[in-house]
């Protein structure tokens, strides 16, 4: 990875952008792709899309989600302790202890708070729910914290881009920023190869409240067919119950998903993409569902053929989620090569 998508990666994972409050994250992207679109807009929601315009009377679109999981202020107490909801699927387990930013019209910055292990007693080794956990700001009293936060204010972990051996990387909000920026960088490789269908990037909102962005998008944008670019669950580390996913490796490659939303037509475009650039790609079951922006897609309008592309991940909805950048240069490859072919591969139906 150079050093210009490196740091596009990295001004994407440092900027905070919970679901419903994705703003300035936005605008990080939107500045990106501007230097190579045809044309960028918004919708009213935040909804962001970019377009290369082709000739060809086919058209795909390359999606990803913006949001990221986190907490939201619901209460503030006399003391001046927060009271915390989740937004998305925030994990109990790994919350305490962590630094915080609560994103107030200035940002605060604050700790969810945990009893030492000296003071707790042997009963009380569980995990409370998010909504017993506290944000502590450090306020006196609960006059100050109210001059400093409002409830509704969104709460992000505080993290950094941390390196590790070869070419992985640990943050939070993998999930989904290495989706947009995928999806930024499978666009640039069709305006680098100027194909002959149109394609849109996109970066949708609220994915982790229930794939609210691309309902919109899809709706709104009605490509030919649409590819959800999102983590899915790295097992090559310990402790993964194999019984509930399949093999997936970091730096194994992209993972095409088959099953459900995902089109066969569009799982052949990209096996057969993945041949020709040399891109080497892996299988998942995705029987029922695949949880993210490809099942919103794939039944908007009359049904838009769809595909939920994978990038490995462990540790998800963590605050240190690791990826392999290897695998992130192979599936903006492998967009780029499918972009190639979509004019080819339209009209996306099956034959009966």
């Amino acid at each position: 990875m150079d050093d210009d998508r490196r740091a596009f990666l990295t001004d994407l994972l440092t900027t905070p952008s919970p679901s419903g409050y994705e703003v300035v994250g936005q605008r990080v992207w939107t500045d990106y792709v501007r230097e190579f679109a045809d044309d960028v807009w918004t919708d009213d929601y935040g909804n962001a899309v970019a377009v290369h315009e082709g000739d060809a009377d086919a058209s795909i679109a390359f999606g990803g989600h913006a949001d990221e999981i986190g907490y939201i202020v619901r209460d503030i107490t006399d003391d001046g302790f927060l009271r915390i909801s989740r937004i998305g699927g925030a994990d109990r387990t790994v919350s305490k202890g962590q630094h915080v930013t609560v994103h107030a019209e200035t940002p605060v910055a604050g700790v969810i708070g945990q009893t030492a292990i000296h003071l707790r007693e042997g009963d009380e080794e569980g995990h409370d729910d998010i909504a017993e956990q506290f944000v502590d700001v450090g306020a006196e009293d609960g006059d100050e914290a109210h001059a400093l936060v409002e409830v509704g204010d969104p709460v992000t972990v505080e993290t950094r881009v941390r390196p590790l051996q070869g070419d992985r990387i640990a943050a939070r909000g993998m999930d989904n920023r290495v989706g947009i920026w995928s999806a930024a960088e499978g666009l640039r490789a069709a305006v680098d190869a100027d194909v002959d269908a149109t394609v849109y990037a996109v970066s949708t909102v609220q994915e982790e409240v229930g794939v609210q962005g691309a309902k919109m998008v899809g709706f709104e944008l009605d490509p030919d067919a649409a590819v959800a670019v999102d983590v899915t669950h790295a097992t090559d580390n310990p402790g993964i119950p194999g019984k509930r996913v399949g093999p997936v490796e970091l730096s194994g490659g992209p993972v095409v998903s088959r099953g459900s939303a995902n089109h066969p037509t569009l799982v052949k475009l990209a096996r057969d993409a993945g041949r020709d650039a040399e891109v080497d790609v892996q299988l998942q079951a995705t029987g029922s569902r695949t949880g993210t922006d490809a099942d919103a897609f794939y039944t908007s309008r009359g049904g838009i053929p769809s595909l939920n592309l994978g990038i490995p991940n462990r540790y998800m909805h963590t605050p240190v989620e690791v990826i392999d950048t290897a695998d992130l240069d192979a599936v903006a490859e492998l967009l780029g090569a499918m972009a190639v072919g979509a004019a080819d591969a339209a009209p996306f139906s099956v034959d009966i």
